[in-house]
């Protein structure tokens, strides 16, 4: 969260829960004015429009799932709970069900201590800018959100069968239904989160000999050092089981990382590397081009443009990837950090359907992916986070703006240097990117001691 939106940052409303908007009392608040906001946007004429809800496993997810559920059926709206279940399921159970909006309450890979409540709208995408600003404008004006009479109240109801709805979506997004991974022994980590049931039920479908880790919620585990955050947790997996790849989830499962048989992590470049490669020689790529983020490695340009294509750059967070797609009509795109998404299939970032994707080219192809993502030949990057107080414009800050651009002028058009603040947690992020790692290692550390000096905890 930043001064300018003091409510919803990168990917909707995230904070320590049970302080600030992340209470009991504030969530109430925010699904009224989520029911009424996104009800009028979507236009519905039903008496009681329905809302879909999940969440993660994390501690506070029972005490906001209730409140926030209060305050929607408080303002006419019918709730279906899902239960733990992945953030893209609740973006398909949306669609599914014809709700007009759905809810996810999670702050992905942040630790337990944390939360967040995100929405998508009734086509399956996450909000834009200008309806969340118009939620935040409500939240905050401190006006009364009114109530509907006792007998329009919404109710609230468990959303039966909602995994296994989900499971079938997954699958139905392969090409065939043969168990193609029959005799193939994967690795999961499931990072305590909300893919401790989806994911497996999906690779055990497809006939893998599953080896599965991090799959024990206790509520305070979530993403404790496990997970996609922490690919050296997959990578131990599958090197003490002999599997052939791994999966790694973050807690809300819109991200995954894999390991390849050698115990090597890909991150979600070298991912879209291999999907788009994949794609682009059965003429299933769109313009044979592809949207990553200004994170993403520059030597993915040099990938997509040997397949006559073009990367398109966006800012971070998955629903910019997916908005620059949609302007460019392009099908497929994703971020480093791992969310992936393979538009001809879902709407948002989607852990296990793009595991299940390059799981499948890599058995079309023949190829193990210590193979397959040689097709990314990746330039050094060095990044660095840094904890801050607070978030000052980047103008105010002069000594590290003269060494932003003295590193800058040192790679001149070999390398990049790039710093944004987090829009999800209190950190500054520091990405440096060129032919020499020794330059990059240094001038970072003295960029993060300025940044230290000036704005750190």
């Amino acid at each position: 969260m930043s001064s300018s939106h003091p409510l919803f940052g990168t990917d909707g409303i995230r904070g320590v829960a049970n302080a600030g908007p992340l209470t009991p009392e504030a969530a109430v608040r925010l699904g009224q004015v989520a029911a009424v906001e996104l009800s009028r946007l979507r236009g519905s004429q039903a008496d009681w429009p329905i809302c879909v809800v999940g969440r993660d496993t994390r501690l506070s997810g029972t005490m906001l799932e209730a409140a926030v559920a209060a305050g929607l059926a408080s303002a006419g709206v019918d709730v279906r709970l899902a239960g733990v279940i992945p953030t893209p399921a609740v973006a398909y159970l949306t669609t599914k069900l014809g709700a007009a909006f759905g809810v996810v309450i999670s702050a992905s890979h942040n630790p337990y201590e944390d939360n967040g409540i995100k929405f998508f709208g009734s086509d399956g995408y996450k909000l834009d800018f200008a309806t969340e600003l118009a939620m935040e404008q409500a939240f905050l004006s401190g006006s009364e959100v009114e109530r509907v009479k006792a007998g329009k109240l919404g109710r609230i109801d468990a959303l039966e069968g909602a995994e296994d709805l989900y499971v079938e979506r997954v699958l139905g997004t392969l090409g065939t239904d043969a168990p193609f991974l029959k005799g193939m022994k994967i690795a999961l980590d499931c990072a305590h989160g909300a893919s401790v049931r989806t994911s497996p039920h999906v690779l055990t479908h497809l006939g893998a000999d599953l080896v599965v880790d991090f799959n024990s919620p206790t509520g305070r585990n979530i993403n404790a050092e496990c997970g996609a955050t922490h690919p050296e947790a997959i990578a131990r997996l599958v090197l003490a089981s002999g599997a052939v790849a791994g999966v790694s989830h973050d807690g809300d499962a819109d991200r995954v990382i894999l390991c390849d048989e050698t115990g090597s992590a890909l991150d979600g470049d070298e991912i879209l590397a291999i999907a788009a490669t994949f794609l682009a020689k059965r003429k299933r790529l769109s313009r044979n081009s592809i949207v990553a983020t200004v994170m993403s490695n520059f030597g993915l340009n040099d990938a997509i443009r040997g397949l006559g294509g073009e990367v398109v750059r966006c800012g971070v967070g998955d629903r910019q990837v997916i908005d620059k797609m949609r302007q460019c009509g392009l099908n497929l795109g994703g971020e480093q950090s791992g969310h992936l998404i393979f538009h001809d299939h879902t709407t948002t970032g989607d852990g296990i359907i793009a595991a299940v994707q390059i799981l499948e080219m890599m058995v079309a192809e023949g190829k193990p992916l210590s193979e397959l993502r040689r097709c990314l030949r990746k330039y050094p990057q060095v990044r660095l986070d840094l904890g801050v107080r607070a978030k000052p414009p980047l103008t105010e800050l002069p000594d590290v703006n003269r060494l932003l651009a003295e590193t800058e002028a040192a790679l001149g058009e070999r390398g990049r240097v790039l710093l944004r603040y987090s829009g999800t947690e209190p950190k500054i992020r520091l990405l440096l990117e060129g032919p020499d790692e020794t330059f990059l290692q240094t001038q970072g550390q003295t960029i993060v001691a300025a940044l230290q000096e000036q704005i750190g905890l």
